[in-house]
């Protein structure tokens, strides 16, 4: 039997659980140098990996990290959320706005938006401005085309 001093450290897997800490820092685009999201000052946060909880390219930059480690990840927005897509940029009629959200809905730019696709899917825009019959949404993630900057602490892996 060994000890816990003894035993190789636990490696972070493609379909680990995760507790950790993690601070990510938004480092270009209009609000560079801001933080999006920090869970040093509170609680730890879970994760579990290959569920889409992260981008594809943020989950795999843990993989084959060992439990306890701290460490920061420089994350270009390729590899993140992706690039902002121009196409993604729509004109939706008032009409399905008022379906999917009622008719006394009073959206201002900046609110997001959730949407049901024909096939039942769920997704979500920011409106960006309003015209007479459509307003404007963007279905870009919130975080499509910032490079980011990730602090993080491993303080469990399963």
């Amino acid at each position: 039997m060994t000890s816990p001093t003894d035993s190789a450290p636990i490696i972070v897997q493609p379909d680990s659980y995760l507790t950790l800490h993690y601070r990510i820092r938004l480092d270009s685009g209009p609000a560079a140098g801001s933080v999006f999201a920090d869970s040093f000052d509170g609680n730890p946060a879970t994760l579990q990996l290959g569920m889409g909880q992260w981008a594809p390219g943020m989950e795999a930059a843990l993989v084959g990290r060992a439990e306890g480690a701290r460490f920061s990840l420089d994350i270009p927005a390729a590899q993140a959320y992706g690039d902002r897509n121009p196409d993604l940029l729509q004109w939706v009629s008032r009409t399905v706005v008022e379906e999917n959200a009622g008719a006394e809905a009073g959206f201002q730019p900046g609110d997001m938006v959730e949407f049901t696709a024909p096939n039942g899917a769920r997704y979500a825009g920011v409106l960006k401005e309003t015209g007479q019959d459509a307003m404007l949404f963007d279905f870009n993630h919130p975080l499509a085309g910032v490079d980011l900057h990730i602090d993080v602490s491993l303080l469990g892996v399963l």
